[in-house]
């Protein structure tokens, strides 16, 4: 497995190890020969961000880590025991996953119905989270736009995610159609959820000012046959405001990223 990181050995919270997917009876190679480890760090989780060129396979990774697809061939670990029907992580999608015709409270709640919780826990632990993320007083509204904005389906996907599993949270483009003021509140919902339930955060976008951002970790992929083929770590401050945008530090970190990124359209 390829290393990227110096840092001493922790336990693993996800591993992908010689992942291969190919379609067609293996013709169209898509990913080949990719290892990746995210170690679970006590009282902090991570924050991983993946970035590269469209049809690389990132939202790929994430379908692994959530059960939802298997790889051709390889191994998907969640904490050292491989994905399936009694390991499972919540993903939020760039289109709003909510189902519409429930409230807002029984769909952050779903989670806890499958898995036999009574009605009087489960919806004391989701009106927690649903405070917890601003959506206090839309709880009985149907989860659907327009009755809820674009950014409030978003907080309703995190909160269900949430009350399932703050360990792990995947997160594929949730931010793409957001408008850029909703788009900076949702970033800085995430730095608040990173920073109170200590979650392992696994975030695929195309920007590079939000992955430098968020993240403390970016793992950047080449085109396909795809791996992973540079890391970098984020040197800013952990928990962080949008006054950290403004730094000359996170300028510098955008433009080392931006670089490392077209290298990769050369291999």
């Amino acid at each position: 497995m390829v290393q990227f990181k110096d840092d001493p050995i922790l336990p693993n919270i996800v591993e992908l190890r010689n992942i291969n997917q190919s379609y067609n009876n293996g013709k169209a190679q898509i990913i080949q020969d990719l290892d990746l480890l995210i170690e679970d760090k006590p009282f902090q989780g991570q924050f991983v961000a993946l970035l590269g060129m469209s049809g690389c396979g990132k939202s790929t990774l994430l379908r692994y880590i959530a059960g939802l697809q298997r790889p051709t061939s390889g191994t998907v670990l969640i904490k050292e025991k491989p994905v399936g029907d009694d390991i499972r992580v919540n993903m939020v999608f760039q289109q709003y996953s909510s189902l519409p015709w429930m409230s807002v409270l029984d769909n952050v709640a779903l989670g806890l119905t499958f898995k036999g919780v009574s009605r009087k826990e489960r919806e004391a632990k989701a009106m927690e989270i649903i405070e917890w993320v601003g959506l206090k007083g839309h709880e009985k509204k149907f989860a659907q736009y327009p009755l809820l904005s674009g950014g409030q389906l978003q907080r309703v996907a995190i909160a269900r995610s949430l009350v399932s599993n703050p360990e792990i949270l995947l997160m594929d483009e949730p931010f793409g159609a957001l408008d850029i003021e909703t788009r900076q509140s949702m970033q800085d919902l995430l730095i608040d959820i990173w920073s109170k339930f200590h979650t392992t955060i696994v975030f695929v976008t195309h920007d590079i000012n939000e992955a430098v951002y968020l993240a403390d970790d970016i793992y950047i992929m080449k085109k396909a046959p795809s791996r992973i083929v540079e890391y970098v770590k984020v040197d800013l401050p952990l928990i962080r405001n949008i006054e950290v945008k403004k730094s000359v530090r996170f300028l510098e970190q955008v433009r080392d990223v931006e670089e490392k990124m077209l290298n990769t359209l050369q291999n």
